[in-house]
């Protein structure tokens, strides 16, 4: 008896150990990831609004107003010109086109996988969207340069009588679109089918048809977590890099034409980091001004999704 319970404070002890081990674990996993935040965060601020020692940040060589509101961005040329303007527009055409088509084909796949389809189908439907998700991102600019662009923009193109591009917003736009229908399909068929079957049933002992059912009683009761997978899917969109730089192409381009090139916030880090713009310049900087503009819509998107799922949540017993 007194071995028995011996070995029984034994294991409890080793148990208790353990747990708190794995405790550790965990805060060390979360502690990192805040620090890794706040360590992007630091950098970006100090090279772009605030200097480091003798360093000069970049707003403090460019004005902050020129930079929202002036038209042409060329800052390797001449004396500079640092308007963000062109890179913002070319980032809201891609992403308004992505969004166009992510949301609206992933919204249908996820009703369709939570209201219709049956578990045999699902399983397959469903690692086939994941294949989409994994898939590299150059292969998708790869796929729009030489099968979206020539095939599909180009002949729409000439029946419009419009000269196309062979970088162009849309073409971009649609395989950006492409990219974000899993992650669209996958939180939203979650959410879909968390809604209680009681919901459900009440809708057809009414006489509604599925179709009812799935668009007046399901899909309201998950609003919330549709409309934040919409947003974090449009966040998606907005820091996507390599498929825009090889679709989109890298001029910047103030235009309302989607027929044209255009340059993404995105697309201009990349170029300038490759670039021979000499270290702590203000060209060399310019990178640290734009990411920090698109660290502040992500940012903003990603708050906004949390208030509107926090908001409009329902909680089922």
């Amino acid at each position: 008896m007194k071995s028995e319970r011996h070995s029984l404070a034994a294991k409890t002890s080793v148990r208790r150990v353990w747990e708190q081990f794995v405790q550790f674990l965990l805060f060390t996993c979360a502690f990192i990831s805040v620090v890794t935040t706040a360590a992007i965060v630091f950098v970006l601020v100090t090279e772009s609004i605030v200097g480091l020692g003798d360093s000069v940040a970049f707003f403090q060589q460019v004005s902050l107003w020129n930079f929202l509101t002036d038209t042409k961005w060329a800052p390797q040329y001449g004396a500079g010109e640092f308007g963000i303007l062109p890179l913002l527009v070319g980032t809201m055409w891609i992403t308004g086109i992505a969004a166009l088509i992510g949301i609206p084909f992933g919204l249908a796949t996820a009703i369709y996988l939570s209201e219709y389809a049956s578990p045999k189908t699902r399983g397959i439907i469903k690692p086939l969207l994941e294949i989409l998700a994994g898939i590299p991102t150059v292969v998708y600019g790869y796929f729009a340069l030489v099968f979206i662009t020539p095939l599909v923009i180009e002949p729409v193109g000439r029946f419009l009588g419009i000269q196309v591009d062979t970088f162009n917003a849309l073409s971009a736009g649609i395989v950006v679109g492409i990219m974000i229908i899993p992650m669209v399909s996958s939180l939203s068929e979650d959410v879909l089918r968390a809604v209680p079957r009681g919901l459900r049933e009440a809708g057809y002992a009414l006489g509604s048809t599925r179709f009812d059912v799935s668009v007046k009683v399901v899909l309201p009761a998950a609003l919330s977590g549709v409309l934040a997978s919409f947003l974090l899917a449009i966040s998606r969109a907005l820091g996507e890099t390599m498929a825009v730089t090889i679709a989109g192409g890298v001029m910047p381009n103030l235009t309302l034409n989607p027929f044209e090139q255009v340059c993404t916030m995105t697309s201009n880090i990349v170029t300038m980091a490759g670039s021979d713009s000499p270290a702590g310049s203000v060209e060399y900087r310019s990178i640290y001004a734009v990411a920090l503009t698109l660290f502040v819509i992500t940012f903003v998107m990603n708050v906004l999704s949390q208030f509107i799922l926090n908001k409009y949540r329902e909680v089922y017993q």
